[in-house]
Protein backbone atom coordinates (compact mmCIF):
# COMPACT_ATOMS: atom_id res chain seq x y z
CA UNK A 1 0.00 0.00 0.00
CA UNK A 2 1.65 3.34 -1.07
CA UNK A 3 1.39 5.66 1.84
CA UNK A 4 -0.82 8.71 1.72
CA UNK A 5 0.49 12.45 0.01
CA UNK A 6 -0.69 15.56 2.33
CA UNK A 7 -0.06 18.68 1.20
CA UNK A 8 -0.52 21.69 3.14
CA UNK A 9 -1.22 25.19 1.28
CA UNK A 10 -0.28 27.93 3.81
CA UNK A 11 -2.21 31.33 3.28
CA UNK A 12 0.62 33.27 5.34
CA UNK A 13 3.18 35.37 3.06
CA UNK A 14 4.34 36.66 6.55
CA UNK A 15 8.09 35.58 7.18
CA UNK A 16 7.43 34.62 10.67
CA UNK A 17 3.76 32.98 10.09
CA UNK A 18 2.50 31.11 12.80
CA UNK A 19 0.24 29.59 10.34
CA UNK A 20 3.17 28.29 8.39
CA UNK A 21 4.95 26.86 12.15
CA UNK A 22 1.52 25.27 12.45
CA UNK A 23 0.75 23.70 9.45
CA UNK A 24 4.61 22.45 9.38
CA UNK A 25 3.58 20.87 12.84
CA UNK A 26 0.43 19.32 11.04
CA UNK A 27 2.83 17.62 8.80
CA UNK A 28 5.07 16.45 10.86
CA UNK A 29 2.32 14.63 12.39
CA UNK A 30 1.17 13.46 9.52
CA UNK A 31 4.66 12.05 8.29
CA UNK A 32 4.55 10.54 11.62
CA UNK A 33 1.27 8.49 10.67
CA UNK A 34 3.38 7.44 7.94
CA UNK A 35 2.43 10.03 5.08
CA UNK A 36 4.63 11.37 2.39
CA UNK A 37 4.06 15.43 3.23
CA UNK A 38 4.71 18.90 1.86
CA UNK A 39 4.04 22.44 2.66
CA UNK A 40 3.77 24.62 -0.43
CA UNK A 41 4.31 27.13 0.47
CA UNK A 42 2.29 29.97 -1.86
CA UNK A 43 5.79 32.93 -1.18
CA UNK A 44 7.10 30.00 -3.70
CA UNK A 45 4.87 30.40 -6.43
CA UNK A 46 4.32 33.47 -8.97
CA UNK A 47 0.45 33.69 -8.65
CA UNK A 48 -1.07 36.82 -10.57
CA UNK A 49 -4.33 37.60 -9.30
CA UNK A 50 -6.99 35.14 -10.95
CA UNK A 51 -8.01 36.97 -14.08
CA UNK A 52 -9.80 34.07 -16.23
CA UNK A 53 -9.04 36.45 -19.49
CA UNK A 54 -5.35 36.72 -18.62
CA UNK A 55 -2.89 33.87 -20.15
CA UNK A 56 -0.13 34.45 -17.82
CA UNK A 57 -1.08 31.83 -14.94
CA UNK A 58 2.74 32.15 -13.86
CA UNK A 59 2.73 28.92 -11.18
CA UNK A 60 -0.60 27.91 -11.48
CA UNK A 61 -0.08 24.78 -12.98
CA UNK A 62 2.59 24.21 -10.67
CA UNK A 63 0.28 24.45 -7.90
CA UNK A 64 -2.73 22.75 -9.32
CA UNK A 65 -0.47 19.85 -10.14
CA UNK A 66 0.60 19.48 -6.84
CA UNK A 67 -3.13 19.80 -5.06
CA UNK A 68 -4.34 17.47 -7.83
CA UNK A 69 -1.33 15.18 -6.69
CA UNK A 70 -2.15 14.67 -3.20
CA UNK A 71 -4.47 12.26 -1.51
CA UNK A 72 -5.38 14.89 1.12
CA UNK A 73 -5.10 18.73 1.97
CA UNK A 74 -4.56 21.03 4.78
CA UNK A 75 -5.47 24.60 4.22
CA UNK A 76 -4.05 26.76 6.41
CA UNK A 77 -4.83 30.87 6.64
CA UNK A 78 -4.56 33.43 9.27
CA UNK A 79 -7.73 35.71 10.28
CA UNK A 80 -7.83 38.58 8.46
CA UNK A 81 -11.05 40.91 8.64
CA UNK A 82 -13.34 38.04 10.00
CA UNK A 83 -12.47 35.75 6.61
CA UNK A 84 -9.53 33.98 5.36
CA UNK A 85 -6.52 35.63 4.10
CA UNK A 86 -5.84 37.00 -0.06
CA UNK A 87 -3.14 34.51 -0.66
CA UNK A 88 -5.11 31.49 -0.15
CA UNK A 89 -8.35 32.54 -2.15
CA UNK A 90 -6.41 33.87 -4.68
CA UNK A 91 -4.47 30.24 -5.39
CA UNK A 92 -8.09 28.84 -4.53
CA UNK A 93 -9.23 30.56 -7.15
CA UNK A 94 -6.76 29.16 -9.97
CA UNK A 95 -7.98 25.32 -8.63
CA UNK A 96 -11.13 23.74 -9.29
CA UNK A 97 -13.13 20.24 -9.54
CA UNK A 98 -9.72 18.43 -10.79
CA UNK A 99 -7.79 19.53 -7.85
CA UNK A 100 -10.26 19.04 -4.87
CA UNK A 101 -13.49 16.92 -5.85
CA UNK A 102 -13.76 14.17 -3.72
CA UNK A 103 -10.64 15.19 -1.87
CA UNK A 104 -9.92 15.01 1.61
CA UNK A 105 -9.29 18.30 3.16
CA UNK A 106 -8.53 19.59 6.78
CA UNK A 107 -8.89 23.20 8.22
CA UNK A 108 -6.09 25.29 10.29
CA UNK A 109 -7.01 28.90 11.21
CA UNK A 110 -4.69 31.37 13.15
CA UNK A 111 -6.00 34.38 14.65
CA UNK A 112 -4.68 37.35 16.38
CA UNK A 113 -7.44 38.04 18.66
CA UNK A 114 -10.41 35.75 19.60
CA UNK A 115 -11.20 31.77 17.07
CA UNK A 116 -11.17 32.42 13.83
CA UNK A 117 -14.29 30.54 13.75
CA UNK A 118 -15.29 32.51 10.70
CA UNK A 119 -12.31 32.24 8.30
CA UNK A 120 -12.84 28.64 9.09
CA UNK A 121 -16.33 28.84 8.11
CA UNK A 122 -15.79 30.87 4.76
CA UNK A 123 -13.31 27.88 3.68
CA UNK A 124 -15.47 25.03 4.14
CA UNK A 125 -18.27 27.04 2.03
CA UNK A 126 -15.72 27.02 -0.46
CA UNK A 127 -15.03 23.28 0.06
CA UNK A 128 -18.71 22.48 -0.62
CA UNK A 129 -18.36 24.30 -3.83
CA UNK A 130 -15.50 22.36 -4.79
CA UNK A 131 -16.76 18.88 -3.62
CA UNK A 132 -14.44 18.32 -1.31
CA UNK A 133 -14.88 16.31 1.94
CA UNK A 134 -14.17 18.26 4.55
CA UNK A 135 -12.87 16.69 7.72
CA UNK A 136 -15.50 17.58 10.61
CA UNK A 137 -12.55 17.78 12.64
CA UNK A 138 -10.65 21.35 12.38
CA UNK A 139 -7.92 23.38 14.22
CA UNK A 140 -8.10 27.13 15.24
CA UNK A 141 -5.27 28.77 17.17
CA UNK A 142 -6.42 32.31 18.97
CA UNK A 143 -4.24 34.97 20.33
CA UNK A 144 -1.42 33.60 18.25
CA UNK A 145 1.08 35.66 19.42
CA UNK A 146 1.33 34.20 23.08
CA UNK A 147 0.89 30.61 21.77
CA UNK A 148 3.80 30.34 19.77
CA UNK A 149 7.75 30.69 21.41
CA UNK A 150 10.80 30.78 19.12
CA UNK A 151 9.17 29.48 15.90
CA UNK A 152 7.15 26.25 18.01
CA UNK A 153 3.99 26.03 19.94
CA UNK A 154 4.69 27.05 23.88
CA UNK A 155 0.98 25.26 24.57
CA UNK A 156 1.37 21.75 24.42
CA UNK A 157 -2.44 21.34 24.58
CA UNK A 158 -2.93 23.75 21.20
CA UNK A 159 0.09 21.80 20.00
CA UNK A 160 -1.54 18.14 19.97
CA UNK A 161 -4.82 19.86 18.90
CA UNK A 162 -2.89 20.80 15.69
CA UNK A 163 -1.14 17.58 15.66
CA UNK A 164 -4.40 15.75 15.87
CA UNK A 165 -5.32 17.59 12.23
CA UNK A 166 -1.85 16.12 10.84
CA UNK A 167 -3.44 12.99 12.06
CA UNK A 168 -7.26 12.94 10.86
CA UNK A 169 -5.94 13.98 7.27
CA UNK A 170 -3.70 10.71 6.49
CA UNK A 171 -6.64 8.79 8.62
CA UNK A 172 -9.80 9.41 6.04
CA UNK A 173 -7.00 10.37 3.55
CA UNK A 174 -8.59 7.94 1.45
CA UNK A 175 -12.41 8.19 2.07
CA UNK A 176 -14.58 7.93 -0.97
CA UNK A 177 -17.68 10.17 -0.51
CA UNK A 178 -21.02 8.87 -2.04
CA UNK A 179 -23.34 9.95 -2.92
CA UNK A 180 -21.96 13.02 -4.31
CA UNK A 181 -23.31 16.33 -3.28
CA UNK A 182 -26.17 18.21 -4.64
CA UNK A 183 -23.20 20.86 -5.26
CA UNK A 184 -21.17 19.03 -7.40
CA UNK A 185 -23.92 18.50 -10.16
CA UNK A 186 -25.31 22.23 -9.87
CA UNK A 187 -21.39 23.93 -10.00
CA UNK A 188 -20.28 23.89 -12.98
CA UNK A 189 -17.29 25.44 -12.08
CA UNK A 190 -15.06 28.97 -12.76
CA UNK A 191 -14.46 27.59 -16.03
CA UNK A 192 -17.79 27.79 -17.90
Amino acid sequence: MTPPTVVAVCGSLRDGSYTRIALRHALGAAADRGAAAELLDLRAYDLPVFDPDDEDVGDAEKLRARIREADAVILGTPMYHGSYATPLKNALDYCGFDEFENKTVGLLGIAGGSFPITALEHLRSVCRALDCWVLPYQAAVPRASSKFENGEFADPDLADRVAVLGERVVEYSDIQPDPACFESGENVGAGD
